[in-house]
């Protein structure tokens, strides 16, 4: 049977999925911290990581150059919080379900933890 595990990693972040895991097939982390998720906690946050990034875009337009924003978007599992300037953002996690996990992103790493996260599940 193949392998269909990916890890995706980064100066500063790491993303998982492993379709064959039994409860727990997604993973995220930063450089000193990572959790599980399940399958879906993880869509919902690839979802919302999207939305934020997509938002935070739009907001360029209605900003001055030296206004920061912070955005937040939420599904029953887990709530996402975006930080920061417009094409400069930290992003917050904290998952609502049991296990009530946290953690945070820096802007350095925000893009590309985004661009991992659209293409984590396409084999």
């Amino acid at each position: 049977m193949l392998d269909n595990q990916v890890i995706k990693t980064g100066i500063g972040w790491r993303l998982g999925w492993n379709p064959q895991a039994p409860v727990y097939q997604g993973l995220v982390g930063g450089n000193d911290w990572a959790f599980e998720l399940t399958a879906a906690e993880l869509d919902d946050f690839c979802r919302l990581l999207e939305q934020l990034a997509q938002t935070m875009s739009q907001m360029e337009n209605e900003l001055m150059d030296e206004e920061r924003v912070a955005c937040e978007v939420e599904s029953d599992v887990l709530w996402l919080e975006a930080e920061g300037y417009p094409n400069s953002f930290e992003v917050r996690l904290i998952l609502n379900t049991g296990r009530q996990c946290e953690g945070n992103w820096s802007e350095t790493v925000v893009p590309e933890l985004i661009e991992a996260a659209r293409g984590l599940k396409v084999f």
